[in-house]
This record gives C-alpha cells, sequence and structure tokens, in this order.
C-alpha cells in the first residue's frame, strides 16, 4: 500500500479522533497511583471512550506484525515492559514504578493514537532521565515534520537524543502513517539499524505517528510470552511516548495535544 496523503478536511477528522485519545489519556493517567491495576486502567478508557462516542481502536484489533487480535483497549506497559502491554488485572502499581499508555481511537472513519509515560509519585534520577529523554526526542522529531524534509531525519533526531541522555532506542520498534486507519505506511523507526536503504521524502498531507521507544540499558527486546508485551531484554526500566502528526503548508501541526 502507498502513501495517504490527507485533505485539510481530513486532517480536521484525524484530529477529533486524536483530540478524544489526548482526553482520554489524561483522564487514565489521573487516576494512576500505587494500588490500582493496570486492568482499573483499562476499565476508565472503556468508559472514557465510550462517553465520547469513538471506538477504542486497538480492541479487537489485529496489526499487521501479529496473528493475534488484541483483547483490551489500552496498551499498559509498566516498567521494563516497552510496548503493547496487556492491561492484567494482577498487574498493580506502586511506588516508583514508569507506566506507559499507548491509546487510540477511531471516530467517524479516521484514526487517532498517542503514548504517554507516567511516573508513579517520587522516581529516582535514572528514570527522570530516561522520561526526559524520550519526551524531548518526540519533540525534536515533531520539529522536523515538514514538507521536504526526509524521514531519516526524524530518526536521526530520535535515535541522537538517545545518545545524548545516555539511554537506548528500542530496535524494531517505532512509529507509523496514520489517517483512515491506524497503521498505515510508513514505518517511522527510532533506531538508526531499522531505517534500511529507502528514505522517504515527507510530504503535505502525510500523517504519521511518532513513538520513541527508550529504554536505561539495551536496544533489544524480548517477547512476555502472552503474545503481546514486549519487554527490554536485560529487565532495565523504558520509557514511550507518542504523538500524531500532519505534516501542513504550515509546519508540523501536533493533533494529540490538547
Amino acid at each position: 500500500m502507498g502513501l495517504e496523503l490527507y485533505s485539510f478536511k481530513e486532517i480536521d477528522k484525524i484530529k477529533a479522533a486524536s483530540q478524544i485519545v489526548a482526553e482520554v489519556l489524561q483522564r487514565v493517567a489521573e487516576n494512576i497511583k500505587p494500588g490500582v491495576t493496570a486492568w482499573d486502567l483499562e476499565m476508565i478508557a472503556r468508559e472514557e471512550v465510550k462517553k465520547r462516542g469513538a471506538k477504542a481502536a486497538f480492541y479487537n484489533y489485529k496489526p499487521p506484525f501479529s496473528n493475534r487480535r488484541f483483547p483490551a483497549a489500552l496498551c499498559v506497559s509498566v516498567n521494563e515492559e516497552v510496548v503493547h502491554g496487556l492491561p492484567k488485572k494482577e498487574r498493580v502499581i506502586k511506588e516508583g514504578d514508569l507506566v506507559s499508555l499507548d491509546f487510540g481511537v477511531v471516530y467517524k472513519g479516521y484514526a487517532g493514537d498517542s503514548a504517554i509515560t507516567v511516573p508513579v509519585g517520587e522516581v529516582d534520577e535514572e528514570k527522570k532521565r530516561l522520561l526526559k529523554a524520550t519526551k524531548l526526542a518526540l519533540d525534536r522529531a515533531v520539529e522536523l515534520c515538514t514538507a521536504g524534509n526526509w524521514l531519516s531525519q526524524i530518526v536521526e533526531a530520535v535515535h541522537s537524543t538517545a545518545e545524548e541522555y545516555r539511554v537506548y532506542p528500542v530496535q524494531r520498534y517505532g512509529g507509523h502513517g496514520i489517517g483512515r486507519k491506524v497503521h498505515e505506511e510508513p514505518f517511522v523507526p527510532n533506531n538508526r539499524k531499522d531505517m534500511g536503504k529507502k528514505d522517504i521524502k515527507l510530504r503535505q498531507g502525510m500523517v504519521i505517528a511518532i513513538e520513541p521507544m527508550f529504554s536505561l540499558g539495551t536496544e533489544e527486546t524480548v517477547a512476555d510470552g502472552d503474545g503481546w508485551t514486549v519487554k527490554t531484554k536485560d529487565g532495565s526500566f523504558s520509557a514511550h511516548f507518542e504523538h500524531t502528526v500532519a505534516i501542513t503548508k504550515k509546519g508540523p501541526m501536533v493533533l494529540t495535544e490538547l
């Protein structure tokens, strides 16, 4: 499938979906505290998305990279879990945890997708550095979302930020195009090794989800065994931030910002 280019009218519709994503994530994040379970957060996400008349994009979704449908609305990845964490009833949140929330919706035929990592209570300096680096990598990548720039510049911004902060950009996972579907072309890597030979010039009307995933100790991951959750190979903590961004005549437009 080729690259989709969206009109201003369509970008407005992607923005409407993206705003719902941002609102739901904010509500879920407000409820993160020691003692709540990952499943409690899932229940909040389901309720909030229903209130807004949208559909949770990940629920029952079978992405191109899996042969199983995702059984939840919200990805909850805690500490060493990098991405696609199943919100399990037995996963109790505690002080010092890093909780990554990844959520998408489909609303009136268009999709939005975003992720945040929430520190629980007081976290140590290493975790603060990891959070700062991951968020900064996203901000720097967003700034480069202008027509005429190249996908490789986004990858470089993300990877070099990780190096600057002495953290590791996780291999094999990254962002993606988004619009009518939650996952579209192109793949947006976080690690230079995933860039491959083919670069893509950014064009007006492209909409991409950029999602740096960094860890404190390694760029390598392993599967958890539940068919979905991806963890750091060495068990080190990880963080994940994501925005849906449109490339417009006026420059980057972050659609998942409230």
